[in-house]
């Protein structure tokens, strides 16, 4: 079996400082449509792969993931969204990840 190189995309994760996505529904349902608006232009664009919320909430935080492929990209997408904003994220990563599937 021939090994290749593992094609690298870039993940932002986000920890908010809210409980559940109801919640952030509830609070802020403006902020949530330009987010989500956000995010399916970038995908329409080739930026953006995929994105959306972890549903295990057992960390007591609601964590949303986004995965790009490029790092500029995903730089771009943390430093623009509206919870990032608007100073409702607690903390958020960079990471790079390498796909073992082929393409």
């Amino acid at each position: 079996m021939e090994i290749r190189s593992q094609r690298a995309y870039y993940v932002a994760q986000f920890v908010t400082k809210f409980e559940s996505l109801e919640e952030v529904r509830r609070r802020f349902p403006e902020l949530i449509a330009a987010h989500i608006s956000r995010s399916n232009r970038l995908h329409r664009e080739g930026k953006l792969l995929m994105a959306g919320a972890l549903r295990d909430n057992s960390g007591g935080h609601v964590t949303t993931m986004a995965v790009f492929y490029s790092r500029e990209d995903a730089e771009e997408y943390v430093e623009g969204d509206p919870f990032v904003l608007e100073g409702l994220v607690s903390e958020w990563h960079v990471i790079e990840w390498a796909n073992m599937l082929e393409e």
